[in-house]
């Protein structure tokens, strides 16, 4: 998979909630694997599974200040403080940018890709990424947390990124 290219906005099942993941096994270690060289291959710090084509409740991403990879498969978002604007992109809208609120600190659970139960506060850009994976995996993007205006200019920009991409794709 990890040729695999990322699943690009509108497409399904982008747009789609994801479903919980019933057996955390060898399937979803190998998944998560997968994903952190899909990540890594696009300079990504977050994917989640709709990004690569698989509706499930899984998202890997790496800790910005330590450098630490993280899994969490079916995570729930506990408790929320504070909120600031900050500058967001997406690797399924690839040079698309828009300042998209977010809440400063949270509580994440769930499981790692071995279904070992984990649990923790995340705060700054962790806590941000964190929330926009949660948001894939609901079948949003970020642009569906920013001002109508804003959204509708942003999607604009981005059938137009998307049409030269596709017909580079056919070019080639």
């Amino acid at each position: 998979m990890a040729s695999k290219d990322v699943i690009l906005y509108p497409d399904v099942p982008l747009t789609k909630r994801a479903a919980p993941i019933k057996n955390v096994g060898p399937a979803v270690v190998k998944l998560a694997a997968e994903m952190f060289e899909i990540m890594d291959a696009h300079d990504g710090c977050g994917l989640a599974g709709p990004q690569v084509g698989v509706s499930k409740r899984i998202t890997v991403l790496r800790e910005p200040e330590r450098q630490t990879d993280i899994c969490l498969v079916n995570p729930e978002i506990m408790e929320t403080e504070g909120q600031e604007f900050l500058e967001e992109g997406c690797l399924s809208l690839p040079q698309v940018f828009a300042m998209v609120p977010r809440y400063t600190r949270l509580r994440v659970r769930g499981l790692n890709e071995h279904g070992r139960p984990v649990e923790f506060e995340a705060a700054g850009m962790l806590a941000r990424i964190i929330q926009h994976e949660v948001d894939h995996l609901d079948g949003m993007v970020f642009l569906d947390r920013v001002d109508l205006l804003t959204r509708e200019a942003k999607l604009e920009e981005w059938q137009e990124i998307r049409s030269e991409m596709l017909t580079a794709a056919e070019d080639r």
